[in-house]
């Protein structure tokens, strides 16, 4: 079987090996005449973006680059990018990386013509319509991880470097115009990143199929994404140059993303002041904090798990999917504890006011409060 395809869903993907070459056309078609590339810092030299800039030139779209972004992006690398953007006098944006390239570079195409900081457009409400839909720039993105899924996301995630609060920033436009998902982009990545990211994107999956929100459509593409990753993660893991399994890997990325469309839970709702805080790696965060969510939210979710797990080629239902996934946490090399990863208890206050506040708490199936909100975090600390 190919794993290649043009898609329209959720928004126009080319997918499969070797589609970088593509770049220059997808822009093109996006009406991208003078493209900024925004990625991170760690992506700046590696060969995978010079070939990207190499097809960018030989087309005739020069070769500029951003690349002062973090690991966790913040409002700073959002005006030194914006200050790039205006004075290239770019048309639009090529989002190029793992989350933070992806959402740095979105946010750029985002605040290109706004007038109001970006604050003002926080996924509260209807905070989004404050925004000039007509000034946002095209946006083609290209994943070169297999995890958050924000390709294909009408989000960016950004730190506050004041308050150290993670924000949700939503515009309909954001949604990239075209996505380019190459596998062979993922071949580079180091095992843990390569753990880290795809639990990411389990943990997507396994929130969405657990909100209680309405949406069957969310439900199915979670159900499937979680097989994705079950069958193919370790393969990625074991052998980063398995092509199959990276796809399938990028795919199942792309299907979190647009799965929780439906809601997230206590595992984002946790993982956002920890990463703000500490600077934790996203997904590795999220996979530490699952059993314990998955725990918490027994009650309520047991009874879709118990069918799921059959599919997901898992004995035992709600219980062995549970067992299940700490097991896999730990062949991935994932630690037990966020203590292993820096996380102090001393913040516990700042960090349990942060993930009551996070937008994430509205899709966990059991009400989220400051006492068992704590308890998750002593659990998982």
């Amino acid at each position: 079987m190919s794993l290649t395809g043009n898609w329209s869903y959720p928004t126009a993907i080319r997918f499969g090996a070797g589609r970088i070459e593509e770049l220059a056309d997808a822009c093109t078609q996006a009406g991208i005449t003078r493209p900024l590339l925004v990625t991170d810092t760690g992506l700046a030299d590696l060969p995978i973006t010079v070939q990207a800039l190499d097809v960018l030139d030989g087309a005739g779209l020069g070769r500029a680059l951003f690349a002062e972004v973090d690991p966790n992006p913040n409002e700073l690398n959002l005006a030194a990018g914006l200050e790039v953007y205006r004075g290239g006098g770019h048309d639009g944006v090529i989002a190029f990386g793992g989350g933070s390239g992806l959402d740095l570079g979105k946010m750029v195409a985002f605040m290109a013509g706004q007038t109001r900081p970006v604050w003002d457009f926080e996924d509260i409400g209807d905070w989004w319509t404050r925004a000039d839909a007509d000034a946002i720039a095209p946006i083609v993105a290209v994943p070169t991880t297999a995890g958050t899924g924000s390709e294909v996301g009408r989000a960016s995630v950004l730190t506050d470097s004041v308050t150290h609060e993670k924000k949700i920033i939503f515009h309909p436009k954001v949604l990239p115009t075209i996505v380019i998902c190459d596998p062979e982009l993922t071949v580079g990545m180091p095992p843990a990143i390569t753990a880290g990211t795809g639990l990411d994107a389990f943990a997507h999956c396994v929130e969405a199929f657990s909100s209680p929100h309405y949406h069957p459509m969310s439900q199915g593409i979670a159900l499937e994404g979680m097989r994705l990753v079950v069958e193919n993660l370790p393969r990625a893991y074991a052998d980063g140059t398995d092509i199959e399994a990276r796809a399938q890997m990028m795919s199942a990325a792309a299907m979190g993303a647009t799965a929780f469309q439906k809601g997230l839970g206590a595992i984002h709702a946790l993982s956002h002041p920890v990463g703000a805080i500490f600077g934790t790696h996203h997904g590795t965060t999220n996979a530490v904090c699952m059993p314990a969510v998955l725990n918490l939210n027994a009650p309520m979710i047991r009874d879709r798990f118990d069918k799921a797990a059959s599919y997901l080629g898992v004995d035992g239902g709600f219980d062995g999917f549970c067992a299940f996934v700490q097991g896999f946490n730990d062949s991935l090399g994932i630690p037990r504890r966020l203590s292993d990863m820096g996380v102090t208890s001393d913040r516990m206050d700042d960090l349990v006011a942060g993930a009551l506040r996070d937008p994430s708490c509205g899709g966990n199936p059991v009400e989220l409060t400051a006492t068992n909100l704590r308890g998750l975090f002593e659990a998982v600390i």
